[in-house]
Protein backbone atom coordinates (compact mmCIF):
# COMPACT_ATOMS: atom_id res chain seq x y z
CA UNK A 1 0.00 0.00 0.00
CA UNK A 2 3.04 2.22 1.41
CA UNK A 3 4.44 1.64 -2.31
CA UNK A 4 1.31 2.04 -4.37
CA UNK A 5 0.97 5.82 -2.74
CA UNK A 6 5.17 6.74 -3.37
CA UNK A 7 4.42 5.60 -6.79
CA UNK A 8 1.41 7.87 -7.16
CA UNK A 9 3.16 10.88 -5.81
CA UNK A 10 6.96 10.35 -7.40
CA UNK A 11 4.12 10.44 -11.30
CA UNK A 12 2.55 13.52 -9.99
CA UNK A 13 5.55 15.30 -9.19
CA UNK A 14 6.88 14.07 -12.65
CA UNK A 15 4.19 15.46 -14.14
CA UNK A 16 4.51 18.66 -12.35
CA UNK A 17 7.92 18.85 -12.86
CA UNK A 18 7.64 18.48 -17.03
CA UNK A 19 4.61 21.40 -17.04
CA UNK A 20 7.22 23.50 -15.00
CA UNK A 21 10.00 22.94 -17.72
CA UNK A 22 7.96 22.73 -20.54
CA UNK A 23 6.40 26.28 -19.39
CA UNK A 24 10.01 27.88 -18.77
CA UNK A 25 11.18 27.04 -22.36
CA UNK A 26 7.58 28.12 -24.12
CA UNK A 27 8.35 31.25 -22.09
CA UNK A 28 12.29 31.67 -22.99
CA UNK A 29 11.46 31.19 -26.66
CA UNK A 30 8.40 34.27 -26.80
CA UNK A 31 10.27 37.54 -27.14
CA UNK A 32 10.48 39.83 -24.66
CA UNK A 33 11.88 43.05 -23.51
CA UNK A 34 11.08 46.57 -24.36
CA UNK A 35 10.97 49.33 -27.41
CA UNK A 36 12.24 52.47 -27.54
CA UNK A 37 10.67 55.18 -29.50
CA UNK A 38 9.90 58.95 -29.94
CA UNK A 39 7.03 60.65 -30.36
CA UNK A 40 6.34 63.85 -31.96
CA UNK A 41 3.40 66.54 -31.26
CA UNK A 42 3.26 69.75 -33.37
CA UNK A 43 0.58 72.03 -35.00
CA UNK A 44 0.33 75.66 -36.58
CA UNK A 45 -0.74 78.22 -34.62
CA UNK A 46 -1.25 82.08 -35.34
CA UNK A 47 -0.25 84.69 -32.14
CA UNK A 48 -3.44 86.46 -30.13
CA UNK A 49 -1.35 89.28 -28.38
CA UNK A 50 1.37 91.77 -30.01
CA UNK A 51 3.97 93.94 -28.01
CA UNK A 52 5.02 97.23 -29.82
CA UNK A 53 7.63 99.61 -28.92
CA UNK A 54 8.85 102.66 -30.39
CA UNK A 55 10.92 105.85 -29.22
CA UNK A 56 10.94 109.58 -29.68
CA UNK A 57 13.64 111.71 -29.12
CA UNK A 58 14.15 115.43 -28.59
CA UNK A 59 17.99 117.52 -28.57
CA UNK A 60 18.49 121.31 -27.25
CA UNK A 61 20.98 122.94 -25.37
CA UNK A 62 18.59 123.74 -22.88
CA UNK A 63 17.28 121.09 -20.60
CA UNK A 64 13.62 123.06 -20.13
CA UNK A 65 13.65 123.91 -23.47
CA UNK A 66 14.16 119.75 -24.57
CA UNK A 67 11.97 118.53 -22.10
CA UNK A 68 9.51 120.87 -23.39
CA UNK A 69 9.70 119.69 -26.31
CA UNK A 70 9.39 116.06 -26.06
CA UNK A 71 6.06 116.79 -23.81
CA UNK A 72 4.36 118.27 -27.18
CA UNK A 73 5.74 115.03 -29.17
CA UNK A 74 3.82 112.70 -26.19
CA UNK A 75 0.63 114.79 -26.69
CA UNK A 76 0.93 114.13 -31.00
CA UNK A 77 1.95 110.48 -30.15
CA UNK A 78 -1.06 110.15 -27.92
CA UNK A 79 -3.24 112.16 -30.38
CA UNK A 80 -2.33 109.76 -33.57
CA UNK A 81 -2.55 106.73 -31.80
CA UNK A 82 -5.45 107.74 -30.27
CA UNK A 83 -6.95 108.70 -34.04
CA UNK A 84 -6.08 104.82 -35.20
CA UNK A 85 -8.50 103.35 -32.94
CA UNK A 86 -5.42 102.33 -29.68
CA UNK A 87 -7.45 103.72 -26.53
CA UNK A 88 -5.32 105.45 -24.20
CA UNK A 89 -4.97 103.03 -21.22
CA UNK A 90 -2.73 101.01 -23.53
CA UNK A 91 -0.36 103.54 -23.83
CA UNK A 92 2.21 102.99 -21.57
CA UNK A 93 4.98 105.99 -21.85
CA UNK A 94 8.44 104.85 -19.64
CA UNK A 95 10.44 107.32 -17.45
CA UNK A 96 12.00 109.88 -19.59
CA UNK A 97 16.21 109.26 -20.45
CA UNK A 98 18.37 112.06 -20.23
CA UNK A 99 21.95 112.16 -22.19
CA UNK A 100 24.28 114.84 -22.39
CA UNK A 101 25.36 115.59 -25.75
CA UNK A 102 28.91 116.76 -26.84
CA UNK A 103 31.02 117.55 -29.96
CA UNK A 104 34.16 115.80 -30.37
CA UNK A 105 37.41 118.32 -30.81
CA UNK A 106 40.75 117.49 -32.56
CA UNK A 107 43.64 119.84 -33.96
CA UNK A 108 43.95 120.10 -37.53
CA UNK A 109 46.60 117.69 -37.46
CA UNK A 110 43.94 115.19 -36.21
CA UNK A 111 44.94 115.19 -32.64
CA UNK A 112 41.88 114.27 -29.98
CA UNK A 113 41.94 117.99 -28.26
CA UNK A 114 38.81 116.89 -25.78
CA UNK A 115 35.17 117.61 -25.70
CA UNK A 116 32.86 120.30 -25.39
CA UNK A 117 29.57 120.13 -23.71
CA UNK A 118 26.21 121.13 -26.56
CA UNK A 119 22.93 120.16 -24.69
CA UNK A 120 21.02 117.28 -23.73
CA UNK A 121 18.98 114.37 -25.72
CA UNK A 122 15.95 113.50 -23.98
CA UNK A 123 14.15 110.18 -25.20
CA UNK A 124 11.25 108.29 -23.95
CA UNK A 125 10.14 104.91 -24.66
CA UNK A 126 6.25 103.95 -26.05
CA UNK A 127 5.48 100.22 -25.28
CA UNK A 128 1.88 98.78 -26.87
CA UNK A 129 0.04 95.34 -25.74
CA UNK A 130 -2.91 94.64 -27.21
CA UNK A 131 -4.62 91.41 -28.56
CA UNK A 132 -6.11 93.44 -31.41
CA UNK A 133 -3.17 91.70 -33.36
CA UNK A 134 -4.03 93.38 -36.82
CA UNK A 135 -4.61 96.57 -36.16
CA UNK A 136 -1.24 97.21 -33.82
CA UNK A 137 0.69 95.44 -36.95
CA UNK A 138 -0.66 97.94 -39.03
CA UNK A 139 0.15 101.34 -36.91
CA UNK A 140 3.94 100.17 -36.58
CA UNK A 141 4.37 100.08 -40.27
CA UNK A 142 2.53 103.76 -40.93
CA UNK A 143 4.39 105.26 -37.58
CA UNK A 144 6.55 107.28 -39.90
CA UNK A 145 3.37 109.56 -40.43
CA UNK A 146 4.36 110.92 -38.02
CA UNK A 147 7.87 112.60 -39.21
CA UNK A 148 5.34 114.75 -41.37
CA UNK A 149 4.71 116.43 -37.65
CA UNK A 150 8.28 117.02 -37.43
CA UNK A 151 8.48 114.03 -34.83
CA UNK A 152 11.55 111.65 -34.70
CA UNK A 153 9.64 108.44 -33.87
CA UNK A 154 11.86 104.65 -33.96
CA UNK A 155 9.69 102.31 -34.63
CA UNK A 156 10.56 98.28 -32.93
CA UNK A 157 9.46 95.07 -34.99
CA UNK A 158 6.47 93.99 -33.02
CA UNK A 159 6.74 90.63 -31.15
CA UNK A 160 3.80 87.98 -30.96
CA UNK A 161 2.57 86.12 -28.35
CA UNK A 162 0.45 83.19 -27.22
CA UNK A 163 -2.10 83.49 -24.17
CA UNK A 164 -2.98 80.02 -24.35
CA UNK A 165 0.21 78.37 -24.06
CA UNK A 166 -0.32 76.12 -21.56
CA UNK A 167 -2.83 74.71 -23.12
CA UNK A 168 -1.24 74.18 -26.19
CA UNK A 169 1.76 72.55 -24.25
CA UNK A 170 -0.57 69.69 -23.10
CA UNK A 171 -2.05 69.18 -26.42
CA UNK A 172 1.11 68.90 -27.89
CA UNK A 173 2.22 66.18 -25.54
CA UNK A 174 -0.66 64.21 -26.07
CA UNK A 175 -0.33 64.33 -29.40
CA UNK A 176 3.36 63.35 -29.32
CA UNK A 177 2.51 60.27 -26.58
CA UNK A 178 0.08 58.98 -29.45
CA UNK A 179 2.58 59.36 -32.12
CA UNK A 180 4.84 57.46 -30.05
CA UNK A 181 2.43 54.76 -28.94
CA UNK A 182 1.72 54.47 -32.74
CA UNK A 183 5.26 54.47 -34.01
CA UNK A 184 5.78 51.51 -30.82
CA UNK A 185 2.75 49.43 -32.30
CA UNK A 186 4.37 49.52 -35.67
CA UNK A 187 7.21 47.58 -34.20
CA UNK A 188 5.92 45.70 -32.37
CA UNK A 189 3.72 44.35 -35.13
CA UNK A 190 6.66 44.12 -37.40
CA UNK A 191 8.68 41.61 -34.78
CA UNK A 192 5.80 39.45 -34.25
CA UNK A 193 5.76 41.23 -30.96
CA UNK A 194 2.80 42.66 -28.98
CA UNK A 195 3.16 45.88 -26.96
CA UNK A 196 2.73 46.09 -23.91
CA UNK A 197 2.68 48.34 -20.69
CA UNK A 198 4.07 52.11 -20.82
CA UNK A 199 7.46 52.03 -18.59
CA UNK A 200 9.14 54.79 -18.63
CA UNK A 201 7.96 58.47 -20.54
CA UNK A 202 10.51 61.71 -20.32
CA UNK A 203 9.14 64.97 -22.42
CA UNK A 204 11.61 66.88 -24.65
CA UNK A 205 11.94 70.50 -25.03
CA UNK A 206 8.77 72.54 -26.38
CA UNK A 207 9.87 74.42 -29.37
CA UNK A 208 7.82 77.31 -31.39
CA UNK A 209 9.42 78.64 -34.12
CA UNK A 210 8.13 80.76 -36.90
CA UNK A 211 6.13 78.96 -39.53
CA UNK A 212 8.11 77.96 -42.89
CA UNK A 213 10.90 79.69 -41.30
CA UNK A 214 13.92 77.38 -41.07
CA UNK A 215 14.73 77.97 -37.75
CA UNK A 216 17.11 75.73 -35.56
CA UNK A 217 15.49 74.07 -32.75
CA UNK A 218 17.88 75.11 -29.64
CA UNK A 219 18.68 72.77 -26.49
CA UNK A 220 17.10 75.08 -24.42
CA UNK A 221 14.19 75.30 -26.59
CA UNK A 222 13.38 77.82 -28.92
CA UNK A 223 10.46 80.74 -28.77
CA UNK A 224 10.17 82.87 -31.76
CA UNK A 225 8.55 86.08 -30.92
CA UNK A 226 9.05 87.46 -34.58
CA UNK A 227 6.59 86.01 -36.35
CA UNK A 228 3.29 86.04 -35.80
CA UNK A 229 1.82 82.93 -37.68
CA UNK A 230 3.99 80.01 -35.43
CA UNK A 231 5.02 76.60 -35.38
CA UNK A 232 4.66 74.11 -31.64
CA UNK A 233 6.36 71.20 -31.73
CA UNK A 234 7.16 68.91 -28.50
CA UNK A 235 8.52 65.33 -28.22
CA UNK A 236 7.74 62.54 -26.20
CA UNK A 237 10.68 59.79 -25.52
CA UNK A 238 8.80 56.38 -24.26
CA UNK A 239 9.56 53.29 -23.35
CA UNK A 240 7.40 50.27 -24.15
CA UNK A 241 7.20 46.55 -23.08
CA UNK A 242 6.91 43.85 -25.04
CA UNK A 243 6.04 40.32 -25.23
Amino acid sequence: MANNISSIVFGIAIVIAAFVLGNAVINRNRPQGTVNVTGLGETNFTSDLVVWEGNFSRESSDLKGAYASLESDKTAVINYLKSKGIPQDQLVFNAVSTNPTYQQNYTANGTYAGQTFTGYQLSQTLVIESTEVEKVEKISREITELLNQGITFYSQPPRYYYTQLESLKLEMIAKATEDGRIRAERIAENSNSSLSDLITANMGIFQITGQNSGEDYSWGGTFNTAAKNKTASITMKLSFGVE
